[in-house]
């Protein structure tokens, strides 16, 4: 008779412990972290909205005040995601902690569900106080909500998984700034968050489609107006991709132990 293989059970309270441990640590510094989208926000729409955007008019139909409503949460959905996802696994390795953490009966994808979800709830979180203080400021209409709540999730787990990634090859706490400062940040403001790449020259157009981040702002738009620069299905594939890219990365990581046991 053949043998059977029995599929081992998912370590649900390992799980668990590092997710409650992650989010106690946001739970500590509640009102600075929910201070400072709502600052943050409130000033975009303050210089953006009424500054700029008394004079714009309407883009596609949308006042331009509700028009960079999906870019502002998509700037800070990327950014926090990966500062989140880099900070919680580089700790552990900086403290030495994360040998107790591999030594564990934890699989990595338990490891990597335990800290990538903690730090997606985080994402998500600041993203829906980032829409309900911009409702406060512009009429908000969302045309696909539930499809709007998805390709949110999607995005804040894909970008923590980036950001997981970015935290196991950073070697001082500097590099954990480099990509979210340096990249993200630059990306999100070429990348549609405050305009439609339509309102760009013809050949910029066509180099704006070269930025990843084009395709986040654009399918997240559509969630909100049903209308956007990209087709909304082609948003999707590209998330899906680069989330695909990011998971071969961490199983490689853990699979040769590349700065995780070092």
């Amino acid at each position: 008779m053949s043998a059977v293989h029995e599929v081992p059970a998912i370590n649900w309270l390992g799980i668990w412990a590092i997710y409650r441990f992650e989010m106690a640590r946001f739970l500590r510094t509640l009102g600075q972290s929910l201070a400072t989208p709502v600052i943050t926000t409130s000033l975009y729409f303050v210089v953006f909205g009424a500054a700029i955007g008394s004079r714009m008019g309407e883009i596609d139909g949308v006042g331009y005040g509700s028009f960079i409503v999906p870019g502002l949460i998509m700037l800070t959905v990327l950014t926090e995601s990966i500062n989140n996802a880099a900070f919680g696994i580089y700790f552990p390795r900086w403290t030495g902690t994360l040998y107790e953490v591999l030594s564990a009966p934890l699989s990595p994808v338990e490891t990597v569900l335990g800290y990538v979800g903690a730090a997606a709830t985080k994402s998500v979180i600041l993203g829906l106080i980032i829409l309900a203080t911009a409702s406060l400021f512009v009429p908000i209409h969302i045309a696909h909500p539930l499809a709007m709540a998805g390709f949110l999730v999607l995005i804040a787990l894909t970008f923590c998984l980036f950001g997981f990634v970015i935290g196991i090859f950073s070697q001082n706490w500097e590099q954990l700034q480099v990509v979210p400062m340096l990249v993200i940040t630059p990306l999100t403001f070429l990348g549609g968050a405050f305009y439609s790449i339509d309102m760009l020259p013809g050949a910029w157009q066509t180099i704006a489609l070269f930025n990843p981040v084009v395709y986040l702002v654009s399918g997240f738009r559509w969630t909100f107006f049903g209308s956007a620069d990209v087709a909304f299905s082609t948003s999707l594939v590209a998330t899906f991709g680069f989330m695909i890219v990011c998971l071969a990365v961490i199983t490689w990581a853990f699979r040769t132990g590349y700065r995780l046991k070092q």
